[in-house]
C-alpha cells in the first residue's frame, strides 16, 4: 500500500471514538438497551427509533425511555444490565467498515492518531489490544473518572492535555452530537460519522461536518487547513 501524502507539513491529529466509529456495535448497544427496557417493563425499541431518541447525559435519556424516574440504586442496577448484555455480544461486533486500513494509510502519511471513549478505560483498553490496534494510538484514553454533566468534554481536555496537544490542530471523529460539542469546548474540530448511535438530521443539527464512515472523515480531515 502506497504510503499517504498531505498537503501541509503541519497535519492534524485525530482523536478517535470507539463505540459506533471504530467499532460497528449498533446491534450490541440495541440488544443491551433492550434488556433494561425489559427488565423495567417497558416494550423494546427499534434502532432508528433510539438513534433518533439516544443522547447524554444518560440518566435523564433512560428515565425519559422509561418514563420514570430512578429510585436509589435503579440506575445502577440498569447499567449492570446494560453491561450485561452488551458483553454477551461484544464477540459479535466487527471493526467499521475500511477499519484498520484507514489507521495505517493516517500514520502512513506521517499523522499522528489517539482514541478516547466514554467507556470505562479497563474495560476498554483489552478491547484495543485484542484487536490489535494499540500501536495506531499515540494514547488510548476510556472514561477514567466521572462529570457532573456526562459529556466528553472534560475527557478531552485531559486527553489531549496529556499528549501536548495544541487543540486547534486536532479532530475528533465521533457519531453522536456529544463528540462535536466536545470538540468545540476543547478547541477542536468535529468530523462525525452517520453510522453510530444518532440519525444523520441529529448530527447535521450541531453543525458539523458529518461522512458515512471513518475512512471518508479521514479524507475529509485531509483537505482541512
Amino acid at each position: 500500500m502506497a504510503e499517504m501524502t498531505f498537503a501541509n507539513h503541519d497535519p492534524h491529529h485525530i482523536v478517535w471514538d470507539w463505540n459506533g466509529t471504530l467499532l460497528d456495535d449498533n446491534h450490541a448497544n440495541l440488544a443491551a438497551v433492550n434488556a433494561v427496557c425489559a427488565d423495567f417493563g417497558r416494550a423494546p425499541v427499534e434502532l432508528e427509533y433510539w438513534r433518533s431518541f439516544f443522547r447524554r447525559p444518560l440518566i435523564p435519556c433512560y428515565e425519559e425511555l422509561l418514563g420514570r424516574s430512578f429510585t436509589e440504586g435503579e440506575w445502577e442496577r440498569a447499567e449492570r444490565l446494560y453491561d450485561d448484555s452488551y458483553k454477551e455480544l461484544l464477540h459479535s461486533c466487527r471493526l467499521a467498515t475500511g477499519v484498520p486500513d484507514v489507521l495505517h494509510e493516517w500514520t502512513g502519511g506521517g499523522g499522528t492518531q489517539s482514541l478516547l471513549s466514554m467507556a470505562s478505560h479497563d474495560h476498554l483498553v483489552p478491547l484495543i489490544e485484542e484487536r490489535g490496534l494499540t500501536p495506531h494510538f499515540t494514547r488510548v484514553d476510556g472514561r477514567r473518572f466521572e462529570t457532573e454533566h456526562d459529556s466528553k468534554a472534560e475527557h478531552l481536555v485531559h486527553h489531549l492535555r496529556h499528549q501536548g496537544l495544541d487543540p486547534s490542530r486536532v479532530v475528533l471523529i465521533g457519531d453522536i452530537d456529544d463528540d462535536a460539542r466536545a470538540a468545540r469546548e476543547a478547541g477542536a474540530q468535529p468530523v462525525l460519522v452517520a453510522s453510530g448511535l444518532m440519525s444523520r438530521a441529529r448530527l447535521e443539527a450541531t453543525g458539523a461536518r458529518v461522512v458515512d464512515s471513518p475512512a471518508e472523515a479521514v479524507a475529509l480531515v485531509r483537505t482541512l487547513g
